[in-house]
């Protein structure tokens, strides 16, 4: 095929790839959509103003959800960073690499929310469900993102270390996690601002924070005060994110 083809033909696919699948999902039912639009508007306006009476109530419920995310993402790093070694492909062969990264898609597979509802059926409701569910995830996310930063590390430094007779546990420490440094803190650091975001919703399955008072004023229509505590939960995750780029710049190397 010659490049100029290729150049025509490539985008055209993908456009047609788009607009086939936005017409699947319903995107061109006008009708629906301009209906959609008008309660949209509705739904919106029922918003305003906010009603920060509930601040004191729904405040610990914020409180508890960072808690959860913070335990939550500390236990599945623990976890995920070994996991990571066992599946990185210049460190084990692959009959220890297979198995660890089919395990780490597997829990990956199963989406924050659901493991939440699984250790909701098992334990009881309460936040302990839900910091165990965001650790089930961040094993399975954090896991695959850790093996894929090991395996980006010079092999000259890999082989200039092994050089001198070290053991693969040597290897790991002295060589392949200092030059994984930068990586490993920053996926860290973003796994715990998407679990604050994630855990937001775990109190929809009974699995504690402060989702549990959105899915409460939602269902009983109570959208101002439903406002507050999305405008309050918006001020955590802005305060986190502002946090998280203060101690990147602070302890990646190689930034100011």
């Amino acid at each position: 095929m010659k490049p100029n083809s290729q150049a025509i033909i490539t985008p055209l696919v993908i456009s047609i790839a788009i607009i086939a699948s936005m017409w699947n999902v319903g995107f061109f039912d006008f009708t629906r959509m301009t209906r959609g639009t008008s309660n949209l508007g509705v739904f919106v306006g029922g918003l305003f103003p906010p009603n920060f009476g509930v601040f004191d109530k729904v405040s610990w419920a914020i409180l508890e959800t960072i808690q959860m995310s913070f335990a939550g993402t500390m236990l599945g790093f623990v976890i995920a960073l070994p996991l990571g070694v066992l599946g990185a492909k210049n460190i084990f062969g692959p009959i220890t690499v297979g198995p660890v990264r089919l395990l780490l898609a597997v829990v990956r597979t199963i989406p924050a929310l659901l493991w939440a509802l699984i250790f909701v059926v098992t334990l009881g409701l309460g936040p302990l469900p839900g910091t165990l569910g965001l650790a089930a995830y961040t094993v399975g996310y954090l896991g695959k993102l850790y093996y894929e930063a090991l395996e980006a590390v010079d092999p000259e430094v890999i082989e200039a270390v092994g050089a001198i007779g070290t053991s693969k546990l040597q290897l790991v420490r002295h060589a392949i996690i200092p030059e994984s440094a930068n990586q490993i803190l920053s996926q860290l650091l973003f796994m715990f601002e998407y679990n604050v975001r994630a855990s937001s919703i775990l109190g929809f399955v009974g699995a504690g924070g402060v989702g549990f008072y959105m899915l409460g004023y939602i269902q009983t229509l109570q959208y101002r005060e439903l406002m507050a505590v999305i405008i309050m939960t918006l001020f955590v995750v802005l305060t986190i994110d502002y946090v998280s780029s203060k101690v990147r710049s602070r302890f990646l190397f190689g930034q100011k």
